[in-house]
């Protein structure tokens, strides 16, 4: 080795000891400064919140983005005086925004998507057939069926959304059915095949951070899953047979539309291939990212060979979206959509939204407020309605439908074990709180790719189709299902011998049960 090489050697090794010593520093820093109260925890929230209804209902412009990051100054404002300094904010802040990395390449991955399937056909062809198939009357159950069993299919809430529910919401707009009823229905169908799996990320990580098997989890769930897509199945068709007037479509219209595409492209089974490719790849579970771009690629070559486009066009498709003036206005509005740039109004609101919940969770505010929603806590009825909100609130809070699901599943496992209950309850309960309370919240990393991927228009001043809320019936179906069950005391699985041999050998901690003996605060035991 050169003397050149040692010098270098030996700065690289100075460098790290400093970077090491550094990080203890902070962590043993960090630890001097006590939990905030409760007033404290809250107020940064609540200032949010506050701002974000001036934003929403008083100005009626639905642009989340500034109240948000004005949310991040206070929190950082308050997190100042309490001690904290911006280098151990900004590690919180820049943790989870690098943690979702993977999330936000999928949203540029996704604008690429929506483009050039339009240019290839894959998306028209689906809108083209979908009405020849479907009818107003069973529409919105079809939709929910389909987009259920291909989320299945994937494990991926986003893909089903982004592809085949961008399709659905154009057979919808056909049949002049209320955009939000077609969303709500999407959202539904998608995210239940989000929650139930075995290929979803989330899925997998709510076992994960609760200690329990990945099966056991997802049949666990089946009391509350099945029945919500049930009770939605008969909504739907209740609002397709005596709200939707078939009657009243204008079947005008809907020739056109189908003419328009039909003159526009060029429809084959070649043109289905990009579809195929990303459900092929799903079911031998390769990794998401390479599956989608797989598919985009497959997607030029049919845009390309089959539909005649330049590679320059192809190529401007993706970065730019689809464009063309097909002489039917409603034919362009559908068609006229996705690249990468239409992506950066969702990517830019994630990362604040983000960066709120990370500062909010190192300076330990979400963690105070955990905490005292716990000491509050007494039967297990308390402890499903503590973890299932407090996931709800993360969502609503921090923006991150992954940090909703490990938040209460790290620090309620302890409680469950604790009261003599199998974490399988938990895991239950933060998977419908944070994956499916996800797509409803505007501002969260779901919310915002729904409005956005289905083209809702809430930015443009469409606020009515923010009702899509209250029609993804699934949704807020299944975590109502399971408050209403802990309070009859069903389907809430004491934890089994084996369970509790599995926490010994594990030597995990459970947290004995509140009472003036043991007040909040005094350390758990091991178990």
């Amino acid at each position: 080795m050169s003397k050149e090489q040692i010098s270098r050697s030996k700065e690289q090794t100075t460098r790290s000891t400093e970077q090491a010593t550094r990080s203890k520093d902070q962590q043993s820093y960090q630890e001097q400064i006590e939990r905030p109260g409760l007033f404290l925890a809250i107020l940064p929230i609540a200032i949010t919140i506050g701002l974000l209804g001036i934003q929403l209902f008083y100005f009626g412009d639905f642009t989340p983005h500034t109240p948000l990051a004005i949310g991040i100054v206070f929190a950082c404002a308050i997190a100042w005086l309490r001690g904290y300094r911006w280098n151990h904010m900004e590690q919180g802040l820049f943790h989870v925004i690098k943690v979702a990395t993977s999330a936000i390449v999928i949203m540029l991955i996704i604008g690429m998507i929506i483009g050039i399937w339009i240019a290839s056909g894959t998306v028209p062809m689906m809108i083209y057939y979908g009405f020849q198939v479907l009818t107003p009357q069973t529409f919105l159950a079809a939709a929910m069926i389909l987009c259920a069993v291909i989320s299945v299919s994937l494990g991926t809430s986003w893909t089903t959304t982004a592809t085949v529910g961008l399709a659905l919401m154009g057979v919808g707009e056909g049949f002049g059915i209320p955009m939000y009823w077609t969303a709500g229905a999407v959202v539904s169908g998608a995210f239940f095949g989000d929650k139930m799996s075995p290929l979803s990320d989330t899925t997998n990580l709510a076992p994960a951070v609760t200690g329990t098997n990945l099966f056991a989890h997802i049949r666990n769930m089946l009391p509350t899953t099945f029945p919500a897509m049930c009770i939605a199945l008969v909504v739907y068709l209740f609002v397709g047979f005596n709200i939707i007037d078939a009657q009243q479509v204008d079947i005008a219209k809907i020739e056109a539309l189908s003419t328009a595409l039909n003159d526009h492209f060029e429809f084959n089974w070649l043109v289905l291939t990009p579809a195929v490719v990303v459900f092929g790849l799903a079911l031998m579970k390769m990794p998401a990212i390479p599956s989608l771009m797989a598919s985009v690629l497959f997607s030029m070559l049919i845009a390309v060979v089959v539909q005649g486009v330049s590679v320059h066009d192809a190529l401007t498709f993706l970065q730019n979206g689809f464009s063309v003036e097909t002489g039917n206005a409603t034919a362009d509005a559908l068609l006229n959509r996705g690249g990468i740039q239409s992506m950066s109004w969702i990517i830019t609101l994630v990362l604040i939204a983000l960066a709120l919940g990370g500062v909010l969770e190192q300076t330990r505010c979400l963690e105070t407020i955990v905490l005292s929603i716990m000491s509050r806590v007494r039967t297990i009825f308390g402890l499903q309605l503590a973890s299932t909100m407090t996931a709800a609130g993360t969502n609503l809070v921090a923006g991150d439908p992954y940090l909703s699901i490990a938040l209460p599943g790290r620090m309620f496992s302890q409680a469950y074990r604790g009261m003599g209950y199998s974490t399988l309850c938990l895991s239950r309960s933060v998977e419908e709180g944070g994956t499916l309370i996800s797509p409803l919240i505007p501002w969260n990393a779901g919310g915002a790719f729904v409005i956005h991927a289905l083209g809702l228009g809430i930015a443009a001043g469409h606020t009515e189709n923010l009702l899509y809320i209250v029609c993804a019936v699934a949704c807020w179906a299944s975590p109502l299902l399971g408050i209403i069950y802990a309070a009859f005391g069903k389907f809430c699985p004491k934890a089994t011998e084996e369970e509790k041999r599995q926490w010994a050998e594990q030597g995990e901690l459970i947290l004995e049960p509140i009472n003036e003996e043991r007040p909040l605060g005094k350390p758990a035991v091991q178990y």
